[in-house]
């Protein structure tokens, strides 16, 4: 098969929605996901976990927030992914924090109907983070399980934010924001980034116009659920209701 398709594409496994349905059961083993990109983020099967793909690798960041390697025969229920390859680079020298990174690389791509891929390798004198817990049936609403992550704060640590930047259209399919995750140069910390400070930092962009989305099973991973509801706005409310 040719690949040159997957050159400036994301991939993805499954849908947003079927994740706040509740499907928590993988559906890709790792081993395929990797065929589709070299750079990602995600979940493991039942939710265990961060998944943090950097460099054509598998890290797991657990509810601990200690990472390990995943067995290649794990499943994934949701993933993105894609080949990163920078079309806009920079250097940070000064201190930022999320909100800060969020305008700038918004700045080197202002098309926000477009996804981009987002890679920065940096010191951080503050990072938080927080990560899924492993969930058994009858599985919990997403909100509860969300709101049960566990965070943890690192400091004077150094490593590589993963992520994407998803598009207003793709609601319901994949995150329309920011999407981070954080790995730890010895490889032993991560999870979701919550918040940080960082007081330099190698920033690089992928612009992804392409969008490829894999139903496994021809489309059973989404038998049974209502795609009528707003799934989205209801996880968001009941969220914000745990936090109350």
């Amino acid at each position: 098969m040719n690949n040159d398709w997957m050159t400036d594409t994301v991939t993805q496994v499954s849908i947003l929605n079927a994740l706040l349905a509740r499907r928590f059961d993988g559906c890709l083993p790792c081993r395929e996901l990797l065929k589709y990109g070299d750079f990602g983020t995600g979940t493991y099967d039942r939710m265990d976990g961060e998944m943090i793909l950097v460099d054509g690798r598998l890290y797991q960041a657990g509810a601990d927030g200690k990472v390990h390697t995943p067995d290649p025969d794990n499943s994934t229920p949701f993933a993105t992914v894609c080949r990163f390859r920078a079309d806009h680079t920079w250097t940070l020298s000064e201190s930022t924090n999320l909100e800060a990174l969020r305008k700038m690389v918004d700045a080197k791509v202002s098309n926000r109907n477009v996804m981009c891929a987002i890679r920065v390798e940096g010191s951080f004198p503050y990072m938080k983070t927080h990560a899924l817990q492993i969930q058994s049936e009858p599985y919990p609403p997403t909100a509860e399980v969300v709101h049960a992550c566990v965070q943890h704060e690192m400091k004077d640590v150094s490593g590589t934010l993963v992520g994407f930047r998803g598009t207003p259209y793709l609601r319901g399919i994949n995150d329309v924001g920011y999407h981070l995750h954080f790995l730890s140069d010895d490889k032993t910390q991560g999870g979701h980034v919550l918040e940080f400070v960082m007081e330099r930092g190698d920033c690089a962009v992928d612009i992804c116009g392409n969008h490829h989305v894999i139903l496994p099973e021809d489309g059973a991973v989404l038998a049974g659920i209502d795609m009528k509801r707003d799934w989205v706005t209801e996880f968001h409310d009941a969220l914000e209701a745990l936090s109350e």
